[in-house]
């Protein structure tokens, strides 16, 4: 093998689109997934490669400092994508600890477990933390974009993490020199994310005529980001991106939520053949949360001017093949919500 690349958080999300896209486009790399299985984490968002001769899949806590320096070692890795994290931020304002253990304390072990191994030699090294444009904090509705000189200015548990996270990535760049790059992105959106995320939840909601609710008025905008994009862009700057930079990653395609959900109800209702804003009636306002950022919106122009990097699809195109993947798969969806998933994968892997 070329190369041999940890890619934690392999199982989630993002995490298993960009492993499925390096396996397959890269079958000289050893690609080493190593993931904890927390809720979020599937494994059968990879039956597609899970049998590849060059993937190997390591059940692991990144907080486990000693099983990472044994895993660098045993793989000789000379490459970390690094998405393992706790993400969501209703969950991090309930249990602000666990956010802060697993983003910080996960990304210095394996920031120091890197040091360990590589020992000062960086030649043909590099450590790809990704962040989220969270961490930045809230912008007005003024046509301001973050870009990669914003200040950080995190509102909740999980973006002070993730900033926090972020510094230790750099620290170790000017204490070690180590070669480390980050980005930050926008919300993702597409096939296999946790339902627990506005996009899917509200998908299965519909389906099941269950309500759709909606934080205060539906004001607060987002940058959206299909995922297949991000695992392309994360390819990218893997390969070409400069040592010790950040890139921003987004979407140009800048939401009021309640404008998204309208165009989910309509498009699910569509492919389903209900008649034409049939689930508007379940759409539910609720009182909106503690340090809820009014907008979000990412200048990616650095990556597209640099590395000529741009999004594939338009949302409209994005959201159709995300709608239909859902109600396409309603037995992965029914396995999520069941959680019957996390029971045969913590079997498999226990201990």
């Amino acid at each position: 093998m070329n190369r041999n690349i940890i890619i934690t958080g392999g199982a989630g999300f993002i995490g298993s689109h960009v492993v499925c896209l390096f396996v397959n486009k890269y079958p000289d790399y050893h690609i080493i997934n190593v993931d904890k299985l927390t809720y979020a984490g599937n494994l059968a968002n990879l039956t597609d490669i899970e049998n590849a001769p060059n993937y190997t899949f390591i059940k692991a806590d990144i907080c486990d400092f000693d099983k990472m320096v044994s895993l660098f070692a045993e793989y000789n890795i000379d490459g970390v994508i690094h998405l393992a994290a706790e993400s969501h931020v209703d969950r991090s304002i309930k249990d602000p600890f666990t956010f802060a253990h697993t983003n910080v304390i996960g990304t210095l072990s394996l920031l120091q477990a890197a040091k360990n191994q590589w020992k000062g030699n960086y030649a043909d090294k590099r450590f790809y933390h990704i962040s989220t444009d969270e961490v930045y904090g809230s912008l007005q509705f003024d046509g301001t974009f973050f870009t990669e000189d914003t200040a950080y200015s995190p509102h909740s548990p999980y973006s002070a993490s993730k900033a926090s996270s972020d510094h230790f990535v750099r620290a170790f760049h000017d204490t070690y020199g180590m070669p480390t790059v980050i980005t930050n992105c926008s919300n993702n959106y597409g096939p296999y994310q946790f339902p627990e995320k506005l996009i899917p939840l509200f998908i299965n909601n519909i389906r099941h005529s269950k309500p759709l609710p909606v934080y205060g008025k539906g004001e607060n905008v987002r940058d959206w980001l299909y995922v297949v994009d991000h695992a392309r862009a994360i390819d990218v700057i893997f390969h070409e991106g400069k040592i010790a930079e950040t890139y921003n990653i987004g979407g140009f395609n800048e939401w009021k939520n309640i404008d998204l959900i309208k165009v989910i109800v309509k498009t699910v209702d569509r492919l389903l053949g209900n008649p034409d804003g049939h689930s508007l009636r379940l759409i539910t306002y609720v009182t909106d949360r503690a340090g809820h950022d009014l907008r979000y919106a990412i200048d990616s122009n650095k990556l597209k001017k640099e590395l000529g990097w741009e999004p594939s699809l338009q949302f409209e195109e994005g959201i159709e093949e995300t709608v239909r993947w859902y109600l396409d798969n309603q037995e992965w969806l029914d396995n999520i919500t069941s959680g019957e998933y996390e029971k045969y994968y913590q079997e498999m892997y226990k201990g």
